[in-house]
């Protein structure tokens, strides 16, 4: 009885697993718009779609950043300035792209742009600092998918939501977390709401990667413009080396920083390829073995875990 259940848990595996590698044909013929090409996944994704023979369109927010996305790419690939924050840019360029794309449509929209705004404790933060990673993760995200989606629809193709293990389980104080939870949930119901209309709706969960987003100095540098307004009960509260610890607290778990941008890009391609697209992907050897589990666990462990890897305050009942 044992080995007739084995032997039938290996086939439901293999099965799995062909199952995962089965693609769609002819990839030539069919359009993808990217959002936050300059650099970082966005950029990494626009290349290597382009080598694959897709017609990519990649957003860009910076002229420079366009220049450079060119340089290194065929003449299949455009590239579209795009505030995602800016309703009559989206508006636009939704126009443009349809000119573009004609009966065709969009197989594929990836809604790559974010920010990380401020990381910082919450009691630092006025509501003003957490407007920036709201407006650009999540109602810039919901803004680009509303105009594109019915060339999406057209095309019965797949949109890919970059979300983060920060829409999973908060890490840090600021906008940033919130504004992945909330894609979260937008991304939850576009799938429900899409399948009747053969879209398939994908997200993706990196861990902590090594980008521009991710800078530690830029971090650092926004939490010390904020010290420097902090009341004294505050300041004191915290002590003046609180954010040299906070530094160097990050600079000894960089080991858990992934490098390689392309786990991230390869969840797009099996998101953008695959005929049988995966709901979630989870990106990063952190993601998988720390954050994601962690985020199943009871939240006295959670709390237990992440407070470990804070930094002790200098006087917490000078309030």
């Amino acid at each position: 009885m044992l080995f007739w259940l084995l032997a039938l848990l290996f086939l439901c595996a293999f099965l799995w697993n062909y199952k995962g590698q089965l693609k769609i044909a002819d990839v030539a013929d069919k359009y993808v718009f990217i959002t936050g090409c300059d650099t970082g996944f966005g950029n990494l994704a626009a290349r290597t779609f382009d080598k694959k023979g897709f017609h990519v369109i990649a957003a860009c927010l910076t002229e420079s950043g366009s220049a450079a996305l060119k340089a290194k790419t065929s003449e299949r690939l455009h590239t579209v300035l795009l505030d995602v924050t800016d309703p009559e840019n989206v508006k636009k360029t939704a126009q443009w792209v349809k000119s573009h794309v004609g009966e065709k449509g969009l197989w594929g929209l990836i809604n790559n742009a974010g920010v990380l705004g401020v990381l910082a404790p919450t009691d630092w933060l006025t509501v003003d600092d957490y407007r920036e990673p709201i407006e650009v993760n999540l109602f810039g995200l919901i803004n680009v998918t509303l105009n594109m989606l019915p060339l999406v629809k057209k095309a019965r193709g797949r949109v890919i939501n970059v979300s983060s293990i920060g829409g999973r389980l908060a890490f840090g104080g600021g906008g940033y977390t919130p504004s992945k939870y909330a894609v979260e949930g937008f991304n939850d119901s576009l799938r429900r709401d899409m399948k009747a209309f053969g879209v398939h709706v994908s997200c993706i969960e990196p861990g902590l990667f090594k980008t521009e987003l991710a800078d530690p100095i830029k971090t650092t540098e926004k939490k010390l413009a904020i010290w420097k307004h902090l009341s004294p009960d505050i300041k004191q509260q915290y002590g003046e080396g609180y954010i040299e610890k906070s530094l160097h607290r990050l600079k000894s778990n960089t080991s858990s920083v992934n490098l390689d941008l392309s786990l991230v890009v390869g969840c797009m391609d099996h998101a953008l390829t695959s005929l049988f697209p995966k709901t979630r992907y989870i990106a990063g050897k952190d993601a998988k073995t720390f954050w994601i589990p962690l985020s199943h666990m009871p939240a006295v462990l959670q709390d237990f875990l992440l407070l470990k890897q804070k930094v002790e305050l200098a006087n917490p009942k000078a309030v």
